[in-house]
């Protein structure tokens, strides 16, 4: 970091000290390139971070070992986290797979995951409370980001790592994310297997499917003993708004008035929930969206390529995203722009398959006949 004239620079800063920004600035720093990452959350802890991820073995593990932080995720993996099961709406098992410790998708709290890339850099790597409005070029590659509480830097290279509705977008790209038709209402049963033990024995011990026409529930176990459910709905996108989600019980009935005919252990889900239900619309930029090459700015993560979550693909290519992009950088000592050509090249078609594959199991997991092509999937698999 420098100061010219009252303005201070920094030749690196990472918007967004999620998953993807965090493991780009971990890259960069065991290379001895220093990054300045920005965030708009006022601490670490202002916000959960949401529940279980996995984290495969060909993108976020791999992030992983060039970030030097392998061994450290081994150690968070939660056991038996990987066994699936999928279930119709009578609640009848129509898939089920143990978790053997063999496979490449090991489940974590993500997090105990974040945690484990913010430790890992040096204090004060991190700006909390740094809430980007806007981001203007200069020339040669340089940028200015303006923030909230009126101050701006400048910097020579700007890696928009800030989400679905990121304000580093706009300099490469007129792309809005647009709702998917799917919606989520997310509940918890803490301490299941005491408080809820319908529930519990209905998820099992990992991840749980449980689906039919339009809608589902998407539940997993939590390291803690809880319950993470996501209840999915193909509903009109002001769907939501006609709800008083403060009202937790009218909330429920509203809810569950989709989930007439399904059985009863299944509509527990919501029913039993404790705390409030917090409904999350699904939205995705669109296929295959990419950018021309300018200077001294990229994206990575959901601001490069958001996606729907049906095929587990976003944080482990946000973090992929962020360790190719430091490993690019290092490669390239003074090519800052031959560094970012040869990330977006890779990026590009790799982020088009994914959210092909992530629109395509949107369309399984709710199709008419589900969950029959949901289970056709995991039978047809070796």
């Amino acid at each position: 970091m420098t100061t010219t004239g009252g303005t201070v620079h920094h030749p690196v800063a990472i918007i967004g000290a999620g998953l993807g920004g965090l493991t780009l600035a971990r890259v960069l720093h065991v290379r001895g390139i220093k990054a300045a990452v920005f965030d708009l959350d006022a601490s670490p802890t202002a916000r959960t971070q949401g529940g279980l991820l996995d984290i495969h073995l060909d993108s976020g593990q791999e992030a992983l070992r060039a970030a030097g932080l392998h061994d450290g995720f081994r150690r968070l993996v939660m056991p038996g986290g990987q066994a699936t099961r999928v279930l119709d709406r009578d609640a009848v098992v129509r898939f089920e797979d143990a978790d053997d410790g063999t496979g490449g998708r090991p489940e974590v709290d993500r997090g105990a995951l974040r945690d484990l890339l913010l430790h890992s850099l040096p204090e004060g790597t991190v700006r909390w409370g740094a809430k980007v409005t806007g981001a203007r070029a200069l020339g040669e590659g340089r940028h200015e980001v303006r923030l909230e509480d009126g101050s701006a830097f400048t910097t020579d290279l700007l890696v928009g790592a800030d989400g679905a509705w990121s304000r580093i977008r706009p300099l490469l790209s007129a792309a809005r994310p647009a709702y998917t038709g799917v919606s989520f209402v997310e509940t918890d049963l803490p301490d299941a297997d005491v408080r809820h033990p319908v529930s519990a024995a209905v998820v099992g011990g990992g991840f749980l499917l449980a689906l039919g026409a339009g809608k589902g529930f998407l539940a997993h176990r939590e390291p803690d003993g809880g319950l993470h459910v996501y209840t999915a709905l193909r509903v009109a996108e002001g769907w939501a708004d006609g709800i008083d989600f403060g009202d937790t019980e009218v909330a429920k009935e509203r809810v569950l008035e989709h989930f007439a005919d399904w059985d009863k252990s299944l509509r527990a889900l919501v029913a039993d929930a404790d705390g409030p239900l917090v409904p999350r619309l699904i939205h995705a930029l669109p296929v295959g969206h990419r950018w021309d090459r300018v200077p001294g700015v990229t994206l990575l993560g959901d601001a490069a390529h958001l996606m729907s979550p049906f095929a587990g693909e976003g944080a482990n290519l946000a973090m992929l995203d962020g360790a190719e992009l430091g490993l690019a950088l290092a490669a390239h000592p003074g090519g800052r722009e031959a560094a970012l050509a040869a990330y977006e090249e890779k990026l590009f078609p790799r982020s088009a398959a994914a959210a092909a594959d992530s629109a395509r199991s949107a369309t399984a997991l709710f199709a008419e006949d589900a969950p029959r092509a949901v289970v056709d999937l995991f039978t047809a698999r070796p």
